[in-house]
C-alpha cells in the first residue's frame, strides 16, 4: 500500500526551478567537541545525546564512529522514524525522543534557537548541559582512536573534497535533477569518481595509508545504499557496485565485518526512506525487495 499522502516533503522544492540542479544547503550548526581551552563544547561522560536516522547516510556515519569507538555509554541516542514528512523527521511508532517526548526533529532546534529558519536535518549532537545543538558532524577523535591522524589530514582532506562532491553529494544531484541536463551534469563525474575508488582500492584496502580513516567511514555510508537504492531509485545505473566494482565491494566487505559495524546498517530504514519518503520520484512508494550485495560473504583476500 502507498504511503502517499498531502504531508510528503517536497524533493522538487530542493532543485532549482532554471536548471534542474539540486542544491544542498550548508548545516547552520558547526561547533566541534574539543579539549581545547576555552572550547564551548568539551568531552564529557553523560553529557550529550544523539539524534540519527538509520536512513541518512551522513547520521549513519555518526553512528559507525559511535560503534567503533564503544562510546555508547558515553553517547545516549534516539533514531528518528524513517518516514520523513513535510514537518521533517518525526518520531513515531516506536521511535520516541527520550529526553523531550518532541514529535519532529524540528522540535529540537527550535529548543536551541527559537528562531531557526534552516533545515531540520540530523544527525544532531545534543548537549544536555547547555541544551543546545553542540554540532551535526562526526564525534570527537577520542576515545583512544583517530580516524583523522595528524600524518594523513592533508591525504583525508584531499580525497573528502572529490568524492563529496561527486560521489557522497553526487548520488543526491543525479537523483533530485529535475532536467536531463543537470542529471547528466552529475552522473557521469558520479561513475568516473566510482572508477577512480575502485582503482585505488585495486592497490590498497583502505583510501588513504593503507588504514582505515574518516574519509573510509564517510565514502562506506553512501556505497552500502549504493545498489539498493541510488541505483535505481536516483537512476545511477551506468555501473552496480556488486556486478562492475570488486574492489570496492571487498572494501565494503572488509568494512561492514568489523565488530558491531554490520548493527548499525538497518536496510528497512533505509529502503523504505528512500522510496516511500520521496513520492515525487517514486509516486507509488513500493519498495524493491532487494537488499544489495551479501556483505556478511567472507572477504577473499
Amino acid at each position: 500500500m502507498s504511503t502517499a499522502t498531502k504531508d510528503q516533503p517536497s524533493i522538487l522544492k530542493w532543485a532549482n526551478d532554471k536548471t534542474g540542479e539540486f542544491k544542498r544547503q550548508v548545516s547552520s550548526f558547526r561547533d566541534v567537541i574539543s579539549d581545547e581551552p576555552g572550547s564551548k563544547f568539551v568531552p564529557e561522560a553523560g553529557r550529550y545525546h544523539l539524534y540519527i536516522s538509520y536512513a541518512c547516510p551522513w547520521a549513519h556515519r555518526t553512528l559507525l564512529v559511535r560503534a567503533l569507538k564503544g562510546l555508547e555509554d558515553i553517547i545516549s541516542l534516539d533514531v528518528v522514524h524513517w518516514h520523513m514528512q513535510e514537518n521533517g523527521w518525526p518520531f513515531k511508532d516506536g521511535y520516541e525522543d527520550s529526553l523531550y517526548g518532541a514529535k519532529f526533529i524540528r522540535e529540537i532546534y527550535f529548543k536551541a534557537q527559537p528562531d531557526y529558519s534552516g533545515r531540520f536535518t540530523v544527525p544532531v549532537l545534543w548537549d544536555k548541559k547547555t541544551e543546545t545543538i553542540a554540532f551535526d558532524k562526526l564525534v570527537p577523535s577520542k576515545a583512544g582512536i583517530n580516524y583523522y591522524p595528524a600524518n594523513l589530514q592533508t591525504e583525508i582532506d584531499a580525497i573528502n573534497e572529490w568524492i563529496y562532491d561527486t560521489v557522497n553529494n553526487g548520488v543526491y544531484k543525479s537523483g533530485f535533477a529535475t532536467t536531463q541536463t543537470a542529471y547528466e551534469n552529475h552522473v557521469y563525474p558520479l561513475f568516473k569518481s566510482l572508477d577512480r575508488i575502485e582503482d585505488i582500492l585495486s592497490k590498497s584496502d583502505y583510501l588513504v595509508g593503507n588504514t582505515l580513516t574518516e574519509a573510509d567511514l564517510r565514502l562506506w555510508t553512501t556505497i552500502v545504499r549504493f545498489d539498493p537504492v541510488y541505483h535505481g531509485h536516483f537512476k545511477c545505473n551506468i555501473k552496480g557496485i556488486e556486478k562492475d566494482y570488486p574492489n570496492i565491494l571487498k572494501w565494503t566487505r572488509r568494512i561492514y565485518q568489523m565488530p558491531k559495524v554490520a548493527e548499525t546498517v538497518n536496510m528497512e530504514h533505509i529502503k523504505k526512506h528512500y522510496y516511500q519518503s520521496h513520492l515525487q520520484i517514486n509516486p507509488t512508494g513500493v519498495v524493491p525487495v532487494g537488499n544489495g550485495p551479501n556483505l556478511a560473504e567472507p572477504v577473499i583476500v
